[in-house]
Formats: structure tokens, C-alpha cells, sequence
């Protein structure tokens, strides 16, 4: 695994993570940058100051009613108060990119997402890790600590990454995919007939990545190089799948049916 930079002159953010493959083909991850990362960053930070402004409007609002006379009840607002706030600052970034696979509604807008450094999805485990130690980022303010981190390190990783071994990655779609989908997608549409489930979302970013990277590259491989990749990505995420061997004997098109069940 390896990072490579851009052309000369292109910011850090087109840096890329290359991952070799079993099938030794290379998958490569556009990383994120500064920019981009506090983009995604200032969406989430809006979402989390709403939060707890609407949480602080209902305490306001119950303390004014007759309710809020009471004291019991003006306490346990006060401590519901505390509890969200506490939720919203500490919790929100590993609630969601464990629920959404390293992504939070900001990554999600920015077109962001957190992987683990072999191209693998993050565990809840893995976001727990690396946002525990984003207050020690955050210091002295403004993420200096983590700009810096994200500046020097090879692969544009914060202490946080560092930790949880994952860095964050562009969601660009290859170059040319969208005629694949298209001609894949006019295939399927011929008779009427709806494909059957192939259980594609059962797929690793790694897999559906090499999925991508073959379909993208078939048409400048040899023949014969072509037909073995074909066959081998075909029976490896087969046999994990469980197709049967007959719906996955024109290896190039089960992998089209793959992608465009994924996409869906």
C-alpha cells in the first residue's frame, strides 16, 4: 500500500492511496484533504450547534411553564440538557460513521468517507477509536493539532487515524463507470425481466472498489488477461455470495449485474 501525490502543483487533497489487490490489480483511493474535510466538518458542526440549540429552546421553554415551578422537574431538564449536549458533542461523530460505514451527514454532503488503511469499511470499534481522540486534535483550537498531522503525514491522516489505522477518502466515481452502468442498465432492461439478488450489499468497499477498477480497465487489458481476471474477481465474490455457478458463468456480466445491484 502506498501513497501516491499528483501531478506537481495539485493540492493534497488529489493524493492517493494505492492498495494491490489478491488479484493484483490496484485499487486506488483519492484522500482528503484539509479542505475538504473541513468542509464536511463545518456541516456536521452545524447539525451538532442545532441540535443543542433546539435541546436548549425545550429547556427554556419548560422552565417557563408550570411545570418549570417545580424543582424536581426544572433539575431532571436541566440534566436531560447536559446528557444531550454531552451526546451530541462526544458521540455524534462515531454514532454515524458507525451506523453509515464512515460517513457522517458532512462527509456524506462533502462526498467523504473514512476507511481502514487496507481499503476495508471501519468497524464501530475503529469509529469509536480514532474519534476518541479528537478533543487532543482539536487543541489548542480551530483542529490545529490535526491540520498539522493531516499536512505532514503521507496519507492526510489525524492522530485519531493514526490510532484506528484508517484515513479518509474521496467518493469519486472512476472515470468512464457511467457508460458502463448505462450499457449494463440498457442490458437488463431487454425482456422486462428483474435480475435476480445476488446480495451485493454483502460486498467490502475493498471488493465493490475492484469491481469498479476491472470494469473501468477491461477494454485495455489482452483477451486472454481480461477473461482470467474476469473469472477469478467472478468466482472469489461468488463463491462468497453464494451464486450458483450456473448465474455466474458469463463472469464479465455477473460482475456488471454485481455493480449495478451495489449502485442500486
Amino acid at each position: 500500500m502506498t501513497p501516491e501525490s499528483g501531478p506537481a502543483g495539485l493540492p493534497p487533497a488529489l493524493d492517493k492511496l494505492t492498495i494491490e489487490t489478491p488479484e493484483q490489480m490496484e485499487l486506488e483511493f483519492p484522500l482528503a484533504g484539509v479542505g475538504s474535510r473541513f468542509l464536511a466538518l463545518f456541516v456536521d458542526s452545524a447539525i451538532q450547534g442545532v441540535t443543542v440549540l433546539a435541546a436548549f429552546v425545550a429547556f427554556l421553554m419548560v422552565g417557563f411553564t408550570p411545570v418549570g415551578f417545580y424543582r424536581s422537574a426544572s433539575v431532571w431538564s436541566l440534566a436531560l440538557l447536559i446528557l444531550v449536549f454531552f451526546l451530541v458533542y462526544n458521540g455524534y461523530f462515531a454514532f454515524f460513521e458507525a451506523l453509515w460505514s464512515g460517513q457522517t451527514p458532512g462527509k456524506r454532503y462533502a462526498g467523504l468517507r473514512v476507511i481502514k488503511e487496507n481499503g476495508a469499511p471501519i468497524s464501530t470499534f475503529d469509529a469509536v477509536t480514532r474519534n476518541l481522540l479528537r478533543p487532543v486534535d482539536q487543541i489548542p483550537g480551530l483542529y490545529a493539532v490535526g491540520i498539522i498531522s493531516v499536512l505532514v503525514s503521507s496519507r492526510n491522516q489525524r492522530l485519531g487515524d493514526f490510532a484506528a489505522g484508517t484515513v479518509v477518502v474521496h467518493e469519486k466515481p472512476l472515470e468512464g463507470l457511467t457508460t458502463v452502468w448505462r450499457r449494463a442498465a440498457s442490458r437488463e432492461d431487454r425482456g422486462g425481466e428483474a435480475a435476480p439478488h445476488l446480495g451485493a450489499e454483502r460486498l467490502t468497499a475493498e471488493e465493490f472498489r475492484l469491481i469498479e477498477t476491472f470494469l473501468e480497465r477491461r477494454h485495455s487489458l489482452e483477451a486472454p488477461v481480461r477473461d482470467r481476471f474476469a473469472r477469478e474477481i467472478a468466482n472469489r465474490l461468488g463463491e462468497k455470495l453464494e451464486v450458483p455457478l450456473d448465474e455466474r458463468r458469463v463472469a464479465e456480466g455477473f460482475l456488471e449485474a454485481l455493480a449495478r445491484e451495489r449502485r442500486g
